[in-house]
């Protein structure tokens, strides 16, 4: 009786709104429309009724109702392919027979095409797919990889971060297997993490979800570190750049690759870095040529890498860097005064921020020799260093910064002139005195 009553109930209802429902169009005529309203009430019905009881025969009762609405009329709403996907899964989980079992999968697989055509969200649905038929069929790596691989070529850095993390578990699976080369893992990886990087920043106001996409991150580096090795990457990757050297696609692949993993040092990086520079020039790949001519201890090339690309970079943190890298390489070649002016530049970038401080102050003490007009053989470029070092503090106080600072000044301080060395040059402690030379910052007399 009281289905009766919720079923009379329904169809009034239905009865009532039908002139507003047949304006939403449920993918079929409204004579099908029409005739979908009784199934619909009682599919409807019985999803309450199992939702609140969680009695599984209710799916079972409105299971073929479900099909018939699906078949008639596909654009019911988004919540029949739900629906489907409980309906289809309890009922998967309850048979016993193989060919039943596979016969419901497929129409699950099925399913989710039938809502894509209908509803769009194509890379998040078929993520869902994938993840649907890995659990149901965990043997078939082959099957759900290539549904994986869909998902992710729809969805781009757009795909949600969990789906990306179980795209990376089925490629590593599926290299295993012997379906690709381990080059798969590599390149999968670099489509991986560039989704979890759009991700967090996409949810940076999310604490709680950024914190979660960071785990994501921990376990797929942890999962990809057996593949990361750079001997490995070379022998990956050498042989392709070879055969095919001005491809722009690959080159960036290589490069960032092993930029990346901390792979800066082989010649692999180098070679593949500068042809992509000369083919495609950009201010990212000059600061990345000017880190690599640091290492090799090639300064004014990095000094003209890094000139090329400070002024066309657009993010605070890149300006910041390509500063300070800039700094080092002038600094490198003795070009005092204009390292020091690119550490400034980067201080004023970002403000908080000591490291530039840190520098100049390094730049002082290893440069005390062209202050030795000062009558203590220099050594008033160390109260200058330790002026800088102290302003590094003040303006970070990160542990790491001040732990760096106190060290520059405690051996900074060791080379302050003796008190009788300072009186003999007319030098009193507190005394206002400017360092000579390039330096030509004004300080405060201190000795030992």
């Amino acid at each position: 009786m009281k289905n009766i009553k919720t079923l009379a109930l329904g169809l009034g209802l239905l009865a009532m709104s039908f002139g507003a429902s047949a304006q939403r169009n449920w993918g079929c005529t409204p004579e099908q429309q029409e005739s979908m309203m009784e199934p619909v009430s009682l599919y409807q019905d019985a999803m309450k009724q199992y939702k609140a009881t969680k009695d599984g025969r209710y799916l079972e009762e409105t299971y073929p109702r479900w099909q018939t609405i699906v078949a008639t009329c596909p654009q019911q709403s988004k919540n029949l392919y739900l629906n489907g996907a409980t309906i289809i899964k309890y009922l998967i989980n309850k048979t016993k027979e193989a060919d039943v079992r596979d016969s419901l999968i497929a129409e699950l697989m099925a399913m989710y095409d039938t809502r894509i055509a209908n509803f769009g969200e194509r890379p998040e649905v078929l993520a869902r797919k994938a993840m649907d038929y890995q659990a149901l069929k965990p043997d078939d790596i082959k099957g759900y990889y290539e549904i994986y691989s869909q998902a992710i070529a729809a969805g781009g850095k757009d795909l949600e971060a969990a789906y990306a993390v179980k795209y990376m578990e089925a490629t590593i699976k599926y290299v295993k297997a012997g379906f690709a080369e381990p080059t798969l893992v590599v390149d999968n990886y670099d489509v991986v993490s560039e989704v979890l990087e759009a991700q967090l920043i996409a949810n940076a106001a999310d604490t709680a979800k950024t914190n979660l996409i960071r785990g994501y991150i921990g376990g797929v580096e942890a999962a990809f570190a057996p593949f990361a090795d750079c001997g490995q990457l070379v022998e990956i990757y050498a042989k392709k750049f070879e055969a095919d050297p001005t491809n722009i696609d690959l080159l960036k692949k290589i490069s960032g690759i092993l930029m990346k993993k901390g792979c800066t040092d082989v010649p692999l990086f180098f070679s593949t870095t500068e042809k992509l520079y000369s083919l495609e020039p950009s201010p990212a790949i000059a600061v990345r040529m000017g880190k690599m001519c640091i290492s090799k201890q090639r300064y004014s090339d990095a000094a003209k890498y890094l000139n090329d690309a400070v002024d066309k970079l657009t993010e605070t943190k890149d300006r910041y860097n390509a500063y300070l890298l800039l700094g080092i390489a002038y600094g490198a070649t003795n070009s005092y005064s204009a390292a020091r002016s690119a550490f400034n530049r980067a201080a004023e970038i970002d403000p908080t921020k000591g490291e530039p401080y840190r520098q100049i102050a390094q730049l002082y003490a290893q440069s005390s020799s062209t202050a030795s007009e000062d009558n203590i053989h220099g050594r008033s470029a160390y109260w200058a260093a330790v002026d800088k070092a102290t302003k590094a503090k003040q303006v970070d106080p990160s542990p790491a910064n001040v732990e760096a600072a106190d060290a520059q000044i405690a051996r900074y301080r060791a080379y302050f002139p003796a008190q009788a060395d300072a009186f003999m040059a007319g030098l009193e402690n507190g005394q206002r005195f400017t360092v000579p030379g390039w330096i030509g910052e004004s300080t405060v007399v201190r000795t030992k």
